[in-house]
């Protein structure tokens, strides 16, 4: 997207051409995308707007540069890192704290966990008890299995929505909590009562009933919340900064 009245640099362009073509081609993860001497004769430009186009889109995980003589831009399938980094780009620059994204969450995650409810299918919802039993055997073990699956339940139930922009709102908002709360202890007590709720979560939507849904996630944000707020008040008050979380 361009600033109305303003021509946009050719490397933009390019990037949109070299993403457009693809997807006309049919072209996917994983799929070599011409060599850079072809795109140079190809689009008529030079070598240096070419690679900067290509970092363009390789900054935004669309591609990714393989080395060697049969190397060139791969195709990826975006993650939400990109967006993830934006999101605390603008808070720094807004001066916003951490505790905006846990109030981002406490708004949006509950109606997509309803959304979800609705949607979701068989295979989507073991991989979300999954989840649950990899918490209950690692709860006293593996604090950093406890703390993937925990990630793992939230990016379900958001994917679960089969809305990819609700997908990448929601595991955007997910990644910047995971990269900026160094600093918060995530005691014996803490993990018990997330395991909890995830449980309640669970069986909500096991049973389809998506308002329970929405109410049992809105206390389960609501909750870690209140503990962040009240026993870290400093690192919640705090300016999260891009240059210490991506």
């Amino acid at each position: 997207m361009t600033t109305p009245g303003r021509t946009p640099k050719a490397a933009v362009l390019i990037s949109q051409r070299i993403v457009q073509e693809a997807q006309d081609a049919g072209l996917g993860p994983g799929d070599l995308l011409p060599s850079e001497k072809a795109m140079v004769e190809q689009y008529q430009i030079g070598r240096g707007t070419l690679r900067e186009a290509l970092r363009l889109l390789e900054f935004q995980g669309v591609v990714t540069m393989k080395p060697g003589p049969r190397g060139g831009p791969v195709l990826q399938k975006p993650t939400a890192a990109f967006l993830s980094g934006a999101w605390v780009l603008l808070m720094q620059l807004n001066n916003a704290p951490l505790r905006s994204i846990f109030e981002a969450r406490l708004t949006i995650e509950p109606v997509l966990t309803q959304v979800a409810a609705a949607n979701i299918s068989p295979e989507r919802l073991a991989e979300i008890g999954n989840t649950v039993e990899q918490m209950k055997s690692s709860l006293k073990g593996d604090r950093q299995l406890f703390l993937e699956a925990n990630k793992e339940f939230h990016d379900i139930i958001a994917w679960s929505t089969d809305n990819p922009l609700l997908g990448y709102l929601a595991d955007s908002l997910l990644e910047v909590t995971n990269n900026t709360i160094v600093g918060i202890d995530f005691p014996l007590a803490r993990r018990k009562a997330t395991l909890a709720a995830h449980e309640s979560i669970f069986k909500a939507m096991e049973r389809g009933d998506s308002p329970a849904s929405m109410t049992e996630m809105t206390d389960h944000i609501d909750d870690y919340l209140k503990y962040a707020e009240k026993k870290f008040p400093d690192i919640m008050g705090s300016v999260v900064r891009w240059d210490r979380s991506f």
